[in-house]
């Protein structure tokens, strides 16, 4: 299975007073290229598609373009999205279930209630089925009414125990996570951040791989260089 992953595009995005519309519409045009050459079998955007979680309409229609003629693409290639910390969650999810008829996946939240969980989706391929687990950015309180004896102290804690309740089997099943966090490995093998990324005070918003280490790849945004965290198969993409 082939995976197209991209990230943090941050659309209607203004770096001192100049607007980026039109680079990132030739972007969008270059990569939608890319995915019919490469003959991608699945897109994943994890996370920032806008700069704000108000974006401007000039950012909305761009990203429709792209959806749309994404779209069109034959044979059809399933789209994942999740929101991450500049989108707005309702926003983005807005005409999920519509779009699904055209396989194009959208978390916008993460579970916030016991009976909610990690929207996953399955698709297949020549060797069978392959589970994508959609986790857009969170944060403990975000979680907090799911878990009876309060809500985890940690970003770490509260992704490691949402992830622990959906029982995921990584023995006999091919599991991809799509996350927008800072996930962090040891010491000396922390990802690579820029001026541009805000990281918390002491650190709080770090989560520790340790939880995501069992996944066959996870895909993930928010940090904007180009990276591994520790090992290959977990991977920032790059803005």
């Amino acid at each position: 299975m082939k995976l197209i992953h991209t990230a943090d595009w941050h659309l209607g995005k203004n770096i001192e007073g100049h607007s980026r519309l039109e680079e990132q519409r030739l972007f969008l045009k270059d990569f939608i290229n890319i995915c019919e050459e490469e003959q991608a079998d699945i897109i994943i955007i994890a996370g920032d598609i806008y700069d704000k979680s108000v974006p401007s309409a000039e950012a909305v229609t761009i990203f429709d373009e792209f959806l749309t003629a994404l779209s069109e693409i034959t044979p059809e290639i399933p789209i994942l999205i999740i929101s991450g910390n500049h989108d707005s969650p309702d926003r983005l999810k807005y005409a999920s279930e519509i779009l699904k008829r055209h396989h194009i996946y959208l978390a916008g939240n993460v579970p916030e209630r016991p009976e909610e969980h990690i929207e996953k989706v399955t698709l297949h391929d020549a060797y069978g089925e392959v589970d994508f687990y959609l986790l857009p950015f969170m944060k403990p309180a975000y979680v907090k009414n799911i878990f009876a004896d309060g809500t985890p102290e940690t970003y770490s804690d509260a992704v490691k125990e949402i992830i622990k309740r959906e029982k995921i089997d990584y023995k006999d099943k091919r599991n991809v996570l799509v996350s927008h966090q800072f996930y962090v490995g040891e010491k000396a093998e922390s990802p690579e951040t820029c001026d541009s990324e805000t990281i918390s005070i002491g650190g709080l918003d770090q989560i520790d791989i340790t939880g995501v280490e069992p996944f066959d790849y996870v895909a993930l945004g928010h940090l904007h260089g180009k990276q591994k965290v520790k090992d290959e198969h977990i991977r920032y993409c790059g803005t």
